[in-house]
């Protein structure tokens, strides 16, 4: 699929073309101001729910085999599995969730169900591809029941996870996808609407906040406000490796 074909299936086509390796200043939507200039949220830390945290310390494998037999909050009593994410292990990209839907808790992996294809069209439309320098996951990792968005204590009783996840991967930058994800990560309370377009930080790696793939599927037209994003979180990506 070309990048033409990409952008109608986000349903952006052919209005929207990214040019190859634009410069900043030819970006024309609004997005932010210079990376600079930008204002970014404090640093805090993790939500004290859990002490010490079960995650802290563990590899890979360890993590996993917590994860799955995880009860420290009610969304294990529904749950089929956990869903601890999936991708490159060794990833710049890291792209953050709510939580598992019904194929997703079926199936054992993040987005895999409509949003999860709206999802790919967005990585492939700033030459990213699922599994290639990205990993995704999300703030919890059990299905709430009827894919109602997460409690507090249960973002809570799941972010020692979150946290080694991010620990392990060490990735240049976190994309939060929706509010559940931008809130678990920043600690505050948070308007996906006046957080977008801007730098905020989770300890020292910076983090972009756009719309979940399922909110874009059910409001169309913010599908563009979502393209605008896609350019800024590129433009930052670049920017950090340029250093």
């Amino acid at each position: 699929m070309n990048r033409e074909q990409t952008l109608r299936e986000m349903g952006l086509g052919p209005l929207w073309k990214l040019r190859a390796a634009p410069q900043a200043d030819e970006v024309t939507a609004p997005v932010a101001a210079p990376m600079a200039a930008q204002t970014t949220a404090p640093a805090v830390d993790a939500p004290a729910a859990i002490t010490p945290p079960p995650a802290a310390g563990m590899g890979w494998d360890e993590l996993a085999a917590t994860v799955a037999a995880c009860r420290q909050c009610r969304l294990c009593e529904a749950r089929k599995q956990a869903v601890l994410g999936v991708g490159d292990r060794n990833a710049d990209w890291l792209f953050v969730g709510e939580g598992p839907g019904a194929d997703e808790d079926e199936k054992g992996e993040p987005f895999v169900g409509q949003a999860g294809k709206l999802l790919d069209s967005m990585l492939a439309a700033i030459d990213l591809k699922r599994g290639n320098d990205v990993y995704i996951g999300n703030a919890v990792k059990c299905r709430p029941p009827n894919n109602r968005t997460p409690e507090p204590e249960e973002t809570a009783a799941c972010w020692p996870y979150l946290e080694r996840q991010i620990e392990l991967l060490q990735p240049k930058l976190i994309i939060a996808l929706g509010r559940p994800a931008a809130q678990s990560l920043l600690q505050t309370e948070v308007k996906i609407g006046a957080s977008r377009g801007k730098l905020h930080r989770y300890k020292d790696i910076p983090v972009v906040v756009t719309y979940h793939p399922a909110y874009l599927l059910r409001n169309l037209p913010d599908k563009a406000l979502a393209w605008e994003d896609l350019v800024f979180m590129r433009r930052t990506m670049r920017e950090l490796k340029a250093g």
